[in-house]
């Protein structure tokens, strides 16, 4: 471990710093009940996870990162507006284009795509799905770069997304005729 660390350059160091500060917030903002400090722990996350890939370089992973936390906030207000989920998914694809450096870059790009659309036009069980599919392209993205706090991260959030499915999938078998939509609460980076 120590012979991993010794190699890192300080870019790469403050990178993982970061990227535990991410993992940090993501743990904090799991295991708080209340939506407002929820949607501020992953505000916080963002933008670590922003800092993160720009000490890591990936420009394209900080560009949409930091979309990530306008689109928490603009999903959160306007829910279902497909006008401005089309308008969030225009620029991410405008940001990946401008900040394209390799073939990875699609991993953050399929990320924020899923994000978007997730966060604007599902609720429940769909939701859910297409948010761990997120989290699995951001998973992806942190083991290219090698962020050790930030795979960590998209993991739990990978894992969190399935139990909550399957919590969810239990409630809708027990109470057919029930509405068991998620709370928006629980919404993650995507």
């Amino acid at each position: 471990m120590t012979e991993l660390v010794a190699g890192l350059t300080l870019s790469q160091e403050l990178g993982q710093l970061c990227g535990l500060v991410a993992l940090g917030f993501c743990i904090a903002g799991f295991a708080n009940k209340n939506d407002d400090r929820l949607l501020v722990l992953l505000i916080s996350a963002n933008v670590a996870f922003a800092l993160m890939f720009a000490f890591f370089q990936s420009w394209t992973a900080a560009a949409l990162t930091v979309l990530v936390i306008l689109r928490i906030a603009l999903a959160r207000r306007y829910q279902g507006n497909g006008l401005i989920m089309a308008a969030m998914l225009v620029v991410n694809l405008l940001v990946a284009w401008a900040t394209w450096t390799s073939a990875t870059d699609v991993f953050p790009l399929i990320a924020a795509v899923l994000g978007t659309v997730g966060m604007f036009m599902l609720r429940g069980i769909p939701l859910r799905i297409v948010l761990g599919l997120a989290a699995l392209a951001w998973m992806l993205n942190n083991l290219v770069i090698g962020s050790v706090g930030g795979t960590l991260a998209e993991g739990m959030v990978l894992v969190t997304n399935i139990i909550t499915i399957i919590r969810l999938y239990r409630l809708q078998k027990q109470y057919p005729g029930l509405d068991l939509q998620a709370p928006r609460s629980g919404e993650e980076r995507g």
